[in-house]
């Protein structure tokens, strides 16, 4: 059973967050979660806060160094390097995710792509170093963790880029938990998407709870924007 609630944000864990799921049933699930994420337009979020903070016109050949924290199987990553390529811009991409078996599956989709690279790493990790990174991206990341969790997380990485930090995460709305639990029934073949879709958005977050944050974290620059279907984009400004 789903516990949705408007009040309070969901404790209850996703499949996915156990790091187990491994073989065929992950590669289900991965490309169950790619066909949702496209049909809803959400890497477009992410897309559109990096064109944010990028500068207006690229520099000769400047590289600019993108990090996305819970990658997983690096189809953000996969999306921001044909943006580059299109748009005559140099990336250097990271991903970073927990799960060791998920960025095989990154490494294996990305292996055309010879400007991403894949770290298995805890970031909550307090020995976690970060290389010198222009963009940080958390892209349907957040949600998976207590707000304490995010606000500390938060002020330990925006200070650590040169640009700043897209979030793009789900707005908890009863609504959209409608909507997904029919729709997910017609588009997605595996159990875990369904479930783990719906466990998200009763994780996710009200705009007044994603305020809440970011003054928390005392940036003195950040936006927040609502977006189709039903996400939220957070961007903190470094410049």
């Amino acid at each position: 059973m789903i516990h949705f609630s408007s009040k309070y944000r969901s404790t209850q864990p996703e499949i996915m967050d156990e790091f187990d799921l491994k073989g065929e049933e992950m590669k289900k699930v991965l490309t169950d979660l790619k066909s949702v994420n496209k049909w809803l337009g959400g890497n477009n979020v992410t897309l559109d806060g990096i064109k944010e903070l990028l500068p207006q016109s690229p520099s000769n050949k400047a590289i600019t160094v993108i990090m996305d924290v819970g990658c997983g199987d690096g189809e953000m990553l996969r999306a921001c390097a044909r943006y580059a390529k299109k748009n005559n811009y140099y990336f250097k991409l990271i991903g970073l995710d927990a799960n060791s078996f998920i960025l095989e599956e990154a490494k294996q989709r990305s292996k055309n792509f010879s400007n991403i690279e894949y770290h298995t790493l805890d970031v909550f990790s307090e020995e976690t170093m970060y290389p010198e990174v222009d963009i940080i991206l958390c892209t349907l990341f957040l949600h998976h963790f207590s707000t304490e969790k995010i606000i500390d997380y938060l002020k330990k990485i925006v200070p650590e880029t040169n640009y700043g930090v897209v979030v793009n995460d789900l707005h908890r709305s009863w609504l959209a938990f409608q909507l997904f639990r029919l729709v997910s029934k017609f588009i997605l073949k595996t159990k875990t998407a369904r479930y783990d879709g719906l466990v998200s958005v009763a994780r996710g977050f009200k705009k007044k709870e994603l305020i809440e944050i970011s003054e928390k974290i005392k940036s003195k620059n950040y936006s927040l924007k609502w977006k189709w279907a039903f996400r939220y984009q957070l961007i903190f400004k470094n410049k």
